[in-house]
């Protein structure tokens, strides 16, 4: 498995919880997990095709579901190994990119309009993805007896603590912007 490739470890978390085809993966990403990690078909099935070379995964027996194919992938004891170990190395990576910074950062070569305007946009899908979020939340405080879902519960608070600090300084930022574009 490439150490590089953290798309591969998503994959293996994702089955050591059940089977699931591409597709299933896809939206496993597109869901919860695209809060804090994002991936595409494009990753996801050379990554599948990988780990089923390194014997990782493996394909189990087509299924028809309404006429489609479905080629849904298991996970070895060789990938729960791989998994495990990754879980438990010290080191992280925890990169934070966002491009409403990076623009705000270079905000002085435009108005301070166009610099509000962005972090508007940006505080308008905070509030979405923390409309979400509670929900999951609330969903999952039903369930916190099952081992699994106090991990997620504890990500999912996470999204929301980090979310509502966003929106606090949202706040302050066009409020600082405003009064010194008075000026």
């Amino acid at each position: 498995m490439a150490k590089d490739r953290k798309i591969d470890l998503v994959i293996l978390g994702l089955l050591s919880h059940e089977d699931l085809t591409g597709y299933d993966i896809k939206k496993r990403l597109d869901g919860a997990i695209g809060f804090f990690w994002k991936g595409s078909f494009g990753n996801i099935y050379p990554a599948l095709s990988s780990m089923e070379e390194e014997s990782l995964i493996y394909k189990k027996k087509n299924s028809k579901n309404g006429g489609r194919e479905r080629i849904p992938y298991h996970i070895t004891r060789q990938g729960t190994k791989a998994l495990r170990t990754w879980l438990e190395e010290s080191q992280a990576s925890n990169e934070l990119k966002y491009e409403t910074l990076l623009k705000l950062y270079f905000g002085g070569a435009a108005d301070r309009s166009v610099t509000i305007r962005n972090i508007e946009i940006f505080e308008e899908d905070v509030k979405r993805n923390l409309a979400v979020l509670n929900m999951y939340k609330e969903n999952l405080e039903k369930v916190l007896d099952e081992e699994d879902h106090v991990f997620y519960y504890l990500t999912v608070t996470f999204g929301i603590d980090t979310y509502e600090a966003y929106l606090k300084w949202c706040t302050k930022a066009k409020k600082l912007l405003k009064k010194a574009s008075v000026k």
